[in-house]
């Protein structure tokens, strides 16, 4: 299988929404590197899983997941020597649980799910370890209680911690202290007790500058009764640190020991996580597993598009028993590339161990290769054209196809010379058949159909078209050549009957009739040789052409003594000369009676307006004065 495959039957975006369905990192990347598979016992086995774990789900149990997640990095650091942190060892510790309940859980259903309750005996519970994890650290910390010298030590560092309190609170409420204290209250500065001094007194206070407020009118002092206490406090913190990396060492190395267990772990929960979502999908949509074969059979029956939402029409097909290559007809927006790609990814589906909305009687072959010509292929890098993009494909696929091979073209021998097209495309689809492919084209080409009616082993199929409303169907009937929707269209739209009769007739037979026309009828009649006359009786409001624009205005003052008028054209208006123009219609037979024709010509007087205002007219300025004391009164 190849990229563009995938690509154009959306076969990666439909695994995407089935990756949507799992609920752990593992089993999400087991889903992006899944492949469809030609092996039809590996594709059986798939199929199977999904089945099985559709029995399961439909208990209405839900598998416990809960708390399972993706701990690959963290085995990779063990393996690289790196000891494990609280909240890695965590992770780790709920990946056990998981795996725990997980296995439980799926040999209770053995009866249900034989096969996948079968992995599950594959699966290492580590109970002990998990347990040693739990008791060890909590809220990703290390526990006190994990050993007797961390809880011997964290006691010492407690009865320091209270001592410093006691003398730096005495230190505080203390009389004689409290003309130097900035602020009432004990401040930690690097990992020392200090207490917040006003910056003129601080040589009068017996301790280390521990830190300075910005400004610079506060000094953080460590009394010094609290210094040798605050020493002590620093050497029991580092004897902490050494004592929970023993431990953290420690745990590292029982999960180390274990690590090839924990990967078959990984890949099991991976799996069930991604067998589940299939089955999760398969809910979804009312799927089923169909039946199989590796030999090119298809027989789909009610089937429908994975991805098309809402009263898809079900799709009905047959190939590879009586025939091996299909050619559809039918209208444009009619539905044929649909078909193409719900025939592709359908495979592509069943390949993949997805179950596929359809009749329980749909039968569907494996290939090893499914290869496509769908869609607009044109290549502005390469300079290519439609057609010559789409034959690049084409002779591409020609190399790598075999009999094993199915091969999907929308619109064969489209974009170039029709006669041409057409046997191109019959030349191709004999190639294709001599290698023993099944192929399914679609195609507007009458001779094409013509060949796949006179070919044994081809057969004609066509998308149904209401002939009354001119509205697709989109269903497919076997069998059947499309009809020709030009001609029912132009019969619709009232076209001679004698036009479309000959039109048919040289659609069957291409013998055209030539019938000689009555000249008579088209006799060059004598012309009187007459004066031209200039039109100058223009008025305000009259339609007419602008020749050299070649597009239509409004008079807007008639002619002057230069032979011009203002012409209102485009919200602006131009001085054009009457020879440049020509009378459309007269404004009073374009309105009716004491119609006020200064309301056309509103949108050029504002902007006019509005134009003198911004370059300071005092003329504008005036008019609106006027207007304005108009309205008062």
């Amino acid at each position: 299988m190849n990229e563009i495959t995938f690509e154009k039957l959306q076969y990666n975006e439909l695994k995407q929404i089935i990756r949507s369905y799992c609920v752990s990192g593992l089993g999400k990347q087991l889903m992006d590197k899944l492949k469809p598979s030609s092996n039809v016992n590996i594709v059986k086995s798939r199929l199977n899983e999904t089945t099985e774990a559709v029995t399961v789900l439909n208990t209405n149990s839900r598998v416990p997941f809960l708390g399972v997640s993706n701990i690959e990095n963290i085995m990779q650091n063990l393996e690289k020597g790196i000891i494990l942190q609280p909240d890695d060892l965590v992770n780790v510790s709920d990946f056990l649980r998981g795996c725990r309940k997980i296995k439980k859980y799926m040999l209770d259903k053995a009866f249900l799910a034989p096969v996948l309750a079968s992995y599950a005996n594959s699966m290492a519970v580590f109970q002990s370890i998990e347990e040693e994890l739990d008791f060890s650290v909590k809220g990703n910390r290390i526990d006190s209680a994990a050993s007797k010298e961390l809880k011997r030590i964290r006691n010492n560092i407690q009865a320091v911690e209270a001592k410093m309190e006691e003398r730096l609170n005495r230190f505080l409420k203390s009389s004689a202290n409290k003309k130097y204290i900035q602020e009432a209250f004990i401040s930690k500065k690097d990992e020392r007790y200090t207490i917040p001094i006003k910056a003129a007194y601080k040589h009068h206070v017996d301790g280390v500058i521990v830190d300075t407020s910005s400004k610079g009118s506060t000094v953080f002092i460590e009394p010094a009764a609290v210094s040798k206490l605050n020493n002590e406090l620093a050497v029991l913190k580092a004897d902490e640190q050494m004592e929970e990396y023993q431990i953290l060492a420690t745990l590292s190395g029982m999960i180390l020991e274990n690590i090839s267990e924990l990967k078959i772990n990984m890949e099991l929960i991976g799996q069930y996580d991604m067998v589940f979502a299939k089955a999760k999908f398969s809910k979804q949509t009312d799927g089923l597993e169909p039946k199989l074969n590796d030999y090119g059979y298809m027989k789909l029956i009610d089937c429908k598009h994975p991805l098309l939402t809402g009263e898809a029409v079900p799709l009905n097909f047959e190939i590879g028993e009586d025939f091996r290559s299909l050619i559809i007809t039918g209208p444009n927006a009619g539905g044929k590339t649909v078909v193409l790609k719900t025939i592709g990814l359908l495979t592509l589906s069943v390949m993949s161990g997805f179950h596929i909305t359809a009749n329980k009687e749909t039968e569907i072959s494996l290939f090893e290769n499914i290869f496509v010509d769908i869609g607009d292929n044109q290549s502005i890098e390469n300079a290519l054209s439609t057609f010559s993009s789409h034959m690049q494909n084409i002779a591409e696929v020609m190399q790598q196809a075999n009999h094993r091979s199915l091969v999907l073209f929308d619109e064969i021998g489209s974009g170039t010379e029709p006669n041409e097209g057409a046997a191109l495309a019959i030349s191709i689809l004999e190639e294709f058949y001599q290698m023993g492919c099944i192929t399914v084209a679609t195609t507007h080409y009458g001779e094409i159909k013509r060949f796949s009616e006179m070919h044994p082993d081809f057969m004609n199929a066509a998308m149904q078209f209401n002939s009354e409303t001119l509205e697709p169907l989109y269903k497919l009937i076997m069998g059947r050549s499309g009809e020709s929707n030009a001609l029912w269209i132009s019969r619709k739209m009232n076209m001679k009957e004698q036009v479309l009769q000959k039109a048919k007739d040289y659609m069957n037979n291409k013998e055209y009739h030539f019938e000689p026309v009555n000249k008579n009828k088209i006799r060059k009649p004598k012309t009187v040789k007459q004066e031209s006359t200039v039109f100058t009786g223009y008025e305000k409001g009259d339609r007419v052409k602008l020749l050299e624009y070649d597009d239509f205005g409004i008079i807007y003052e008639g002619v002057d003594s230069q032979y011009n008028v203002a012409v209102f054209y485009k919200n602006e208006l131009l001085t054009v000369n009457v020879k440049r123009l020509s009378l459309e219609i007269k404004g009073k037979d374009l309105y009716p009676a004491g119609y006020d024709l200064d309301t056309l010509f509103e949108d050029y007087h504002s902007l006019k307006m509005q134009h003198d205002l911004e370059r300071g007219s005092k003329k504008a300025l005036r008019k609106v004065e006027k207007e304005i004391r108009d309205r008062k009164k």
